[in-house]
């Protein structure tokens, strides 16, 4: 996965506009930085403006009305390490009565002004067992109490990296386990995300804050009109037409509704020698012309801007020229693989991810007998997490069941695939030819 961005870029300090990500243990959330914005992370709020004109990686201590504070840099002396430690646990009990500070004591001692660490040392002193326990228990005591009572906050960079652990540390099924993929070309290129339904989804895109013109490296186009394009058949204007007289049947009945609503209100009035307008209702009423006049222009050019990057992106479809393909898509992908492919040169790579072996089981069995693809490899794409610290190194216990398959391989032209598909299947009749004549012998 081709990192997009640095984490600990000194060079780069936080300023209005930029998207930033949030870090908080091992909690990350992008938002960006706005004037007087309020940011709720973690069930805290507070506001970025004190960290306009900071370095990124910069951490920050919320104090009290949402404000930040930088954080002094950790001292030898500040470290809550005990002393004192037990040699296992078993003796300890759970009971709840091991604390002798209450919620209202600690919310006292919140009132006093202690902070977080100051907090967490209270709970230490106040607690009967925590002597009592092996030093990798108080390690991880200490840790959770940090995590609760600590209210600080990490600004980082965006990267590749750091974006696709925060999808996955929220639900990793949604990104099918660490498949978003980053294309990083500089600004040079083109990238085509085909995509199911009205329109492609793009999360993350807006956080590494790229300027206008990589968008315009980026092009889309519907899966459901790759047979139309590779048939020849592709109607650019077909739709756009419908809308647009949908769009003038949709304004044309609101307009005769609403001059029906006025010739009943004139014929319900007793008929009389004056006609009284009333002015704020003239005024209402060309204002309404107005705003819908208006919203029939944008979505006019919206929808020529849309056909013009349909247009673009089938321009670039037609050449069959593509230097790879990946696919991560819920839809089995045997049928989308088999049709992708006729855009991709030969020599090519390709990636496929499925979150289950069979569906590309099956594709690597039709990519076997139709041909026009080498070198492919199934593999296992999980990723075991293990815990490395010293006498305690083991997997982590939390952790996805599995991050699903991959089918690889390279494009080859045509008439090779074909010649070695027939050099293959009169391989065995040759085999079997010098086994005959070795048993004569």
């Amino acid at each position: 996965m081709a990192e997009c961005g640095n984490d600990s870029d000194a060079e780069s300090r936080i300023s209005y506009g930029d998207y930033v990500v949030l870090k908080r243990g091992d909690v990350f959330k992008s938002v960006q930085v706005e004037n007087k914005k309020k940011v709720v992370f973690e069930k805290q709020w507070f506001f970025l403006d004190h960290a306009v004109g900071q370095l990124y990686g910069t951490r920050f201590e919320i104090e009290a009305g949402g404000s930040l504070k930088l954080k002094a840099a950790k001292h030898s002396g500040d470290s809550l390490d005990s002393k004192e430690a037990g040699q296992d646990n078993r003796h300890i009990v759970d009971d709840g009565r091991s604390q002798k500070l209450t919620r209202d004591d600690i919310e006292t001692l919140k009132e006093q002004g202690l902070k977080g660490q100051e907090i967490v040392q209270q709970l230490i002193d106040n607690s009967t067992t925590f002597k009592d326990k092996t030093e990798f228990a108080q390690e991880k005591y200490i840790k959770k109490k940090k995590k609760k009572y600590e209210s600080d906050v990490t600004i980082l960079k965006p990267s590749t990296r750091l974006l696709a652990m925060m999808y996955h540390g929220r639900e990793p099924g949604k990104i099918w386990h660490y498949t978003r993929v980053c294309f990083c070309f500089s600004g040079f290129g083109s990238v085509i995300q085909m995509y199911p339904g009205g329109g492609p989804t793009r999360a993350g895109m807006e956080s590494f804050g790229f300027p206008s013109h990589f968008h315009e490296t980026l092009h889309e186009f519907p899966l459901c009109k790759v047979n139309t394009l590779l048939a020849g058949t592709l109607d650019l204007s077909e739709k756009d037409a419908d809308s647009e007289s949908n769009g003038s049947r949709n304004g044309q009945s609101e307009s005769s509704q609403e001059t029906s609503g006025v010739s009943e209100e004139k014929s319900s009035e007793p008929q009389s020698m004056e006609v009284s307008v009333d002015p704020q209702e003239e005024m209402r009423r060309a204002e309404r012309e107005r705003l819908r006049g208006q919203k029939a222009q944008e979505k006019k050019v919206k929808m020529e801007e849309k056909r013009k990057k349909l247009a673009s992106a089938a321009a670039l479809l037609e050449g069959r020229n593509a230097d790879g393909l990946v696919i991560a898509s819920r839809f089995h992908p045997c049928p989308v693989l088999m049709g992708l492919l006729k855009f991709i040169a030969p020599s090519r790579p390709f990636v496929v991810y499925c979150q289950y072996r069979e569906p590309l089981i099956e594709c690597y069995t039709k990519l076997r007998e139709q041909g026009g693809a080498i070198s492919l490899r199934l593999t296992d794409s999980w990723l075991r997490h293990y815990q490395v610290l010293p006498n305690r190194t083991h997997p982590v216990l939390l952790m996805s069941g599995g991050g699903g398959y991959l089918l690889s391989g390279t494009t080859v032209a045509a008439d090779s695939a074909k010649a070695r598909n027939q050099h293959k299947s009169e391989e065995p009749v040759a085999k079997r030819l010098k086994l005959d004549e070795i048993s004569s012998a």
